[in-house]
């Protein structure tokens, strides 16, 4: 409790103390994650040293920008998942967010899985990048992201 009571900022992180990165959901974070150039940095030393990359929900907008050492799209040519339109459409929130994220990952080059029935639980695992669609996948993600720290 007391680490959450003195959150550091991306900006002073330093990413070697971790072995995972996992973004949370909820709408805010399409406007917080996709430029953070903190965050950005954090993910890129964690998967290029070998760690794990996850989201759950709209957390995958952390994924968005953020590009490998070599210049590449962390997502280009990966599998992956997130909250859906669809599921934007049915809660009734499309008109409020600044943008599709499902789109923006397909633009940029991700292969893009969700559920045939928005608002059940799905996850993609694709090596080190473990990802969940909704709310209701945070809990077979953690456990997706916990085998893929075993398995590394």
């Amino acid at each position: 409790m007391a680490l959450l009571e003195r959150t550091l900022h991306p900006d002073d992180a330093d990413s070697a103390d971790y072995d995972a990165i996992y973004f949370t959901g909820g709408h805010a974070v399409m406007y917080d994650f996709p430029d953070s150039e903190g965050l950005q940095r954090i993910t890129r030393e964690i998967f290029e040293r070998g760690g794990v990359v996850s989201s759950v929900s709209h957390g995958y907008c952390g994924l968005l920008n953020t590009r490998l050492s070599d210049g590449s799209l962390l997502i280009a040519g990966r599998r992956m998942t997130g909250f859906s339109w669809k599921e934007e459409e049915l809660a009734r929130v499309d008109h409020l967010v600044p943008d599709t994220a499902e789109q923006a990952a397909k633009q940029r080059g991700a292969h893009y899985e969700k559920a045939r029935i928005p608002f059940i639980s799905h996850t993609v695992v694709d090596g080190r990048l473990v990802t969940g669609q909704n709310p209701g996948s945070a809990k077979a993600t953690a456990k997706d992201v916990v085998a893929a720290l075993s398995a590394g």
